[in-house]
């Protein structure tokens, strides 16, 4: 076989992965609140996409939390109830916190700071700007880079599992007053301690933070 005839040329997203940011976009914005229908014929004219992309769309959005499939209903947006989203933050919370120790005690932990850091003035920027897509983006970069360069990567393999879940539990709470200030200077105090090689400080600044969001996110929460 010669070298390279395997090998996928694309140039830009498919329709599929195109709807997909769209779907997740409209659910994260609350476009389609949780417990709308996602009907598949107004789907397709909504979306301009043939029944056969929204059906795998669907199915993905399932895989990930987002959808669920209802009985004599068919699919609507997922209804996240106060004990998933409080079993979901006891999950991050322990491994984001490991994750943070993990990172201060590393020998790189002061060039690591630097690029969390990096992260951070992209969050800020966000806020200033109103950009929510910025933030969640930022924001999920900040903690990728956090668990792989503390060495987690399991951790972060469990913690992506439940990205969407997480993401639409974030969109909930950067909505609520004050965390435009509150949240940065959460995380700030999480980069400052790895910085100083803190292990134990980066580790329950990174708890308080996690608690905190669950708070916000419960008080919205009315299941």
């Amino acid at each position: 076989m010669v070298a390279g005839t395997l090998r996928v040329e694309r140039e830009s997203k498919s329709l599929r992965e195109m709807t997909l940011d769209k779907m997740r976009r409209a659910i994260l914005d609350q476009h389609f609140k949780p417990g709308d229908r996602l009907v598949e014929r107004e789907l397709c004219e909504q979306l301009a996409v043939s029944r056969s992309v929204v059906r795998e769309v669907l199915r993905h959005l399932e895989a990930e939390g987002i959808v669920e499939i209802v009985p004599n209903r068919g699919p609507i947006v997922a209804v996240l109830t106060r004990s998933q989203a409080r079993q979901i933050y006891e999950v991050r919370g322990y491994l984001e916190a490991l994750a943070a120790r993990g990172c201060a005690e590393s020998p790189d932990a002061p060039a690591v700071a630097d690029l969390l850091d990096a992260k951070l003035q992209r969050i800020a920027q966000g806020y200033a700007i109103k950009d929510t897509a910025l933030i969640l983006v930022a924001t999920a970069e900040f903690y990728e880079r956090m668990f792989l360069a503390s060495g987690q990567e399991i951790a972060w393999d469990i913690v992506s599992a439940l990205y969407m879940r997480i993401t639409h539990l974030r969109s909930i709470t950067i909505a609520t007053p004050g965390r435009s200030t509150n949240g940065p200077e959460e995380m700030q105090r999480i980069v400052a301690a790895i910085r100083a090689r803190d292990g134990e400080t980066a580790f329950q600044a990174s708890l308080t933070h996690v608690e905190c969001a669950k708070k916000l996110a419960l008080a919205e929460i009315s299941t």
